[in-house]
């Protein structure tokens, strides 16, 4: 398994063949996005990559389609390349033919000669604290699954808080690489409340989903992360055995795990 991060919560991944990408941002720094209901934030790196750079694409994964950290002008351009773009039951109407949406759990199914069939598996996520789903609207994560793993599965948390819903993935799915969003999103106009996970909710959750490596995307790059790596890192201090199985990957390298 290969994983390329190109920043927020862009990855290319590559898998038993298959390459895919998650929430493509690729637009240049410097312009703020509104969010809705007050909410917004500016975008303060660029991508390390360009679409331009990147193979070609069998599947693209958006955990929402409405917030532009998880799909800008630049990313919606590359959509009209890609064979399938998998993303929520509402996102997928709004987002042409070749999208296949998603409730959580339920799954698709990404099939080509020569290649093991892919399982792609919508798991829970709450953007946000109780009650904030007008606000923050439908998102989900992803369980990546094909013939020959060994550890578990691959694991897209989204863009979300600790719940419930987290809680049921670690009874559910046996997480071999788990690739958490970060950042500890929080916005002025609702204060303390959170939008996204902390380093301290992220140990929280590894001792439910024990995986064997943990890759921290989502965390820079955007004004409205109030945490990034280093107070990631932190949270993660007080936490050896988590801290053991988290990777940390470089902006637009391929970077090469164990098999999952």
């Amino acid at each position: 398994m290969r994983l390329t991060h190109i920043g927020g919560p862009t990855l290319l991944v590559e898998v038993a063949g298959w390459r895919l990408l998650t929430d493509p941002t690729f637009d240049p720094p410097g312009r703020r996005y509104a969010f809705g209901w007050g909410t917004g934030s500016r975008k303060v790196t660029g991508p390390a990559l360009q679409p331009a750079d990147l193979p070609p694409l069998d599947a693209v994964l958006i955990t929402h389609d409405h917030h532009a950290d998880n799909l800008d002008d630049a990313g919606r351009a590359l959509l009209s390349s890609v064979p399938v773009v998998v993303t929520t039951a509402s996102g997928a109407g709004r987002l042409g033919p070749r999208t296949r949406g998603l409730l959580p759990w339920e799954t698709t199914v990404l099939e080509a000669a020569g290649r093991p069939s892919l399982e792609v598996t919508a798991t829970p996520a709450r953007h946000g604290p109780p009650l904030s789903h007008p606000v923050a609207g439908d998102v989900v994560g992803f369980a990546l699954r094909w013939e020959g793993q060994q550890d578990g599965a691959l694991w897209i948390s989204g863009d979300t808080v600790l719940f419930r819903g987290l809680r049921e993935v670690a009874e559910r799915l046996r997480v071999g690489t788990a690739v958490l969003h970060l950042g500890g999103v929080r916005f002025p106009v609702t204060g303390p409340l959170r939008y996204s996970m902390t380093g301290r909710q992220a140990v929280r959750l590894c001792d439910l989903l024990g995986p064997r490596t943990v890759v921290p995307v989502h965390y820079e790059g955007w004004s409205h992360f109030v945490q990034g790596r280093t107070g990631v890192e932190r949270d993660l201090a007080r936490a050896p055995e988590v801290q053991r199985t988290v990777r940390w990957l470089p902006l637009g390298e391929a970077v090469e795990l164990a098999p999952v």
